[in-house]
């Protein structure tokens, strides 16, 4: 018989070989997974026997752990601004420095009671959208992704935490088929340029979408997309937070003000400029 100490060593063999870094943390959260004991038992409880299901279970997950399979895709779930949001197969795994995102219309807009009209260009899973609905509870919002797979997370999240009936989710192509206004528009477009996709993660280049990562030869494709019709989508006075990848700010920025845009910018926690803050330029 398997005890929980020793299918945490094994699964920490498999997961180090893997090259999974904190693997026997992950070993942990794998078997807290599959058995829903908490953090503690773990410990307390090193020699308790694992039952056959379990253990097969357990095996199974390492498994695709040991496959570089996102730890977010096995459980199901990730936390962001702290929200717990379905994804799985189809949708990107929401990053922390998406965040800076929120931060940033959190500045531009300090009082949480205004009836803000919300767009969120690419929703994925719907964290921007669904977090910012929570932050503004008198705000309507608009989620626009190509992927059904995408809104079917999204919808799922709405629903877990109480915002459907105020997201409006609908399949197109960034804001070509919108008419606005709205006052904040957030996206996470794809930023990453076509022959750097794999030499990111093998979590990430193997199994998140490529089309929710693929942002062409040189990282800008929705960018170009999105920023001509930002000028008529925004409301007067309205903001618009998009999500940028490191080194991208000053061509984005040009870009911007191209289209007529006022630019500003948020550095994520690594001092990274990670969010553009555009505006109508003002008269």
């Amino acid at each position: 018989m398997t005890t929980i100490a020793r299918a945490l060593c094994a699964a920490t063999r498999r997961l180090r070989a893997a090259g999974i870094e904190g693997a026997r943390a992950e070993a942990r959260l794998l078997l807290r997974h599959v058995t829903g004991l908490p953090r503690e038992a773990l410990v307390a409880d090193r020699d308790r026997t694992l039952d056959a299901e379990a253990l097969t279970r357990f095996e199974s997950v390492v498994a695709r752990r040991a496959a570089r399979e996102p730890m977010a895709y096995i459980s199901g779930e990730r936390e962001f601004w702290s929200l717990r949001l379905a994804v799985g197969p189809g949708v990107l795994v929401p990053r922390p420095e998406t965040e800076t995102l929120v931060e940033a219309a959190l500045e531009a807009f300090p009082d949480r009671r205004v009836p803000l009209r919300i767009l969120d260009l690419g929703t994925g899973s719907g964290c921007l959208l669904l977090a910012l609905l929570r932050e503004y509870p008198n705000a309507v919002g608009v989620g626009v992704d190509r992927s059904a797979a995408a809104l079917g997370h999204a919808a799922r999240n709405a629903r877990r935490h109480g915002l459907a009936g105020r997201a409006l989710l609908v399949q197109g192509d960034w804001g070509r088929a919108l008419a606005g206004p709205f006052e904040l528009i957030v996206a996470n477009p794809p930023y990453v340029a076509s022959g750097e996709l794999a030499a990111l993660a093998p979590e990430i280049a193997r199994y998140e979408p490529r089309a929710a990562l693929d942002g062409g030869p040189d990282g800008l494709d929705a960018y170009r997309a999105i920023l001509p019709d930002l000028p008529r989508l925004l409301a007067p006075g309205g903001v618009a937070c998009l999500e940028i990848g490191a080194g991208q700010a000053a061509t984005l920025s040009s870009l911007a003000a191209t289209v007529g845009l006022a630019v500003g910018s948020r550095a994520d926690l690594a001092g990274i400029p990670r969010c553009l803050v555009l505006r109508h330029r003002a008269p």
